[in-house]
């Protein structure tokens, strides 16, 4: 018996961007992101914006398949945004460790020659650091214009009126990210830049760099997609949950989970500081919000132990953790599991996409 031709009729390239098309049709109205005290979006709008980003990238900013563009930002809405709309405009995303020294961000940048860089505001003067020490490619490889050419610069706002705005002094070619995202609002022609292969490159993430300078990994819209569908088994997930961004979406697009929500139509919680800096305002977060899920280091528990000192009331429900790494001490262990959390552990690489093994931890 001979196989059946390949068509439209029974393959489509597999890509995680098509969650989002899907989450905009089944969950429109459903609440995708919250970030501070006020900003709320829906999966329809989420689904407006991303594709108005695509738009102008395409068709103004001459981004095309094959370019790459890299983000510099902490867990806010706009890099969530970013996760769906640069592979709509059929380029690649590379989320960069915000915590990396100047050299070595400086080295990715050279490595990655992204079209377009796009940066908090709070980031803006460690970016401009990096560019001084951009200097011309090593890589031989690279034709002198190449090597030499400096990304468009977008400067990401602040969504939450009660954070401080961090003012910085203009600087020539930089583009406000809530004017870029507006212009493309009036737009009904753009087609989505689908994948024609699903083993086209859709994001590209750094190891650790614990060992030497980070290395890159290539993730495939099809290693995405399924990978994104894998963590939602991994983790045992039954229902949309109500997701709190503790895992930094720079590692493994935030093993993945930046694409799982949409394919549950579950809700994002953005945190912008990091839980070590502020552990008091997870469980505020959780408490508030009603959050179901998160993940992240093992040090995440041992923030959350210690926050519990000074929580006035008890989590509204039970909430599932997923740590990947090694575990800290039995007695925080503990601790947490008596304050309402169920917690499971994993482990796993970037060249995996995340973790790649978990199991529930049971007390003995």
């Amino acid at each position: 018996m001979e196989g059946t031709m390949q068509c439209s009729a029974n393959y489509v390239p597999l890509t995680p961007i098509s969650f989002l098309e899907r989450a905009a049709a089944v969950h429109g109205d459903k609440t995708s992101l919250v970030y501070g005290s006020s900003f709320r979006c829906t999966w329809r709008q989420t689904y407006q914006r991303c594709r108005s980003l695509a738009s102008v990238l395409c068709r103004i900013y001459n981004v095309s398949p094959g370019h790459i563009v890299a983000a510099l930002a902490p867990n806010i809405p706009a890099l969530y945004e970013l996760h769906f709309g640069v592979p709509m405009a059929g380029a690649i995303l590379s989320a960069l460790n915000i915590s990396l020294d100047p050299p070595t961000l400086s080295v990715l940048l050279n490595q990655l020659n992204p079209k377009m860089v796009f940066v908090d505001h709070k980031l803006v003067h460690l970016l401009f650091k990096f560019i001084d020490l951009w200097g011309p490619s090593s890589d031989s490889s690279c034709s002198s214009h190449v090597k030499d050419r400096k990304p468009l610069i977008v400067v990401i706002p602040e969504l939450d009126p009660s954070e401080p705005s961090c003012t910085t002094d203009p600087h020539e070619g930089c583009i406000d990210y809530g004017s870029l995202v507006a212009s493309g609002e009036n737009d009904p022609d753009f087609e989505v830049i689908w994948p024609k292969d699903e083993t086209e490159p859709i994001s590209v993430n750094f190891t650790s760099g614990s060992t030497g300078i980070p290395k890159a990994v290539v993730y495939s819209h099809r290693a995405a997609y399924l990978n994104s569908i894998g963590m939602i088994f991994l983790s045992e997930i039954m229902k949309p949950p109500v997701f709190l961004w503790t895992v930094d979406m720079f590692r493994c697009n935030g093993w993945c989970f930046a694409w799982s929500m949409a394919a549950l139509g579950g809700t994002n919680v953005c945190l912008r500081e990091n839980y070590t800096a502020c552990p008091d305002a997870i469980l505020s977060s959780i408490i508030h919000h009603k959050v179901t899920l998160l993940c992240g280091k093992p040090s995440l528990l041992n923030q959350l132990a210690l926050a519990d000192e000074y929580r006035l009331e008890p989590l509204p429900n039970a909430v599932d953790i997923f740590i990947s790494g090694p575990l800290p001490a039995a007695s925080v262990l503990m601790r947490v599991k008596e304050m309402g959390f169920n917690v499971r552990v994993g482990y796993g690489m970037t060249e995996a996409l995340g973790p790649a093994i978990s199991r529930r931890l049971v007390p003995t």
